[in-house]
């Protein structure tokens, strides 16, 4: 008998993912495990961050968990899963379900050796690996993931994100960005998908406190003035 782990599906979850699962098909041998058994096993993978291979013994086959994780990553079904969750959340949170603001982001990280094209070298943050674009809603809901090189800059990594997420993003008419996107990103967004687009950049580091102090006490004595030090630091 199989264990009950906290990443399984309750009843309600699994009436709420089923429509968007694949059925079993009709044709062939019968499936020796239940489409909510390989779902309940790769949220256990993805919850814990455990290697494929450590999946417990009371789930089904790691290989078979594997193998249709990799088959509902291509074939769509788990972005239809994501978008379909994330619909329903906006609904019950009295938003539209389709965003009208959007902020776009990425991070490049490293990977292991093996590779090839997808992977390379980002000068900027001085990382050898894969960079991943990600557009989320105002509430930080994925709207679309794009992975790739590290080495495709992000102005144009933000055309790849942006390109493909044109279906499920008819709404959207705002996009907040970091620096790393200004120039031919920011503008390609303006001109081609007119949508609004503002540059977020970083606010300035504070003056560490110690240096803020001296350079108060050095004015204070250039001045001829007294210096209340403690009337000067911020609540």
């Amino acid at each position: 008998m199989k264990r009950s782990y906290p990443t399984d599906l309750s009843d309600a979850e699994w009436g709420c993912l089923e429509p968007y699962v694949p059925p079993p098909n009709k044709r062939g041998r019968p499936r020796t495990h239940a489409t909510r058994e390989i779902l309940d096993a790769v949220f256990y993978v993805l919850k814990r961050g455990c290697p494929w291979r450590l999946l417990p013994k009371d789930f089904p086959p790691w290989e078979t968990v594997y193998w249709w994780f990799g088959r509902w990553r291509v074939d769509g079904t788990l972005e239809r899963l994501n978008a379909a969750l994330r619909e329903r959340l906006g609904s019950h949170l009295g938003r539209n379900p389709l965003p009208s603001a959007a902020i776009a982001d990425s991070q490049t990280t490293k990977t292991t050796g093996v590779g090839g094209e997808q992977r390379g070298y980002d000068g900027n943050n001085k990382v050898r690996g894969r960079k991943r674009h990600l557009l989320v809603d105002t509430e930080g809901l994925v709207l679309k993931a794009r992975v790739h090189s590290a080495k495709v800059p992000d102005q144009d990594g933000l055309k790849l994100l942006l390109e493909s997420a044109r279906g499920g993003v008819s709404r959207l008419s705002h996009l907040w960005l970091d620096a790393g996107y200004q120039g031919r990103g920011k503008r390609w967004a303006e001109e081609v998908l007119g949508l609004s687009v503002e540059v977020v950049r970083k606010p300035p580091k504070p003056i560490p406190e110690k240096v803020a102090k001296v350079w108060a006490e050095e004015w204070a004595k250039a001045q001829g003035k007294k210096l209340d030090w403690e009337k000067l630091m911020p609540p």
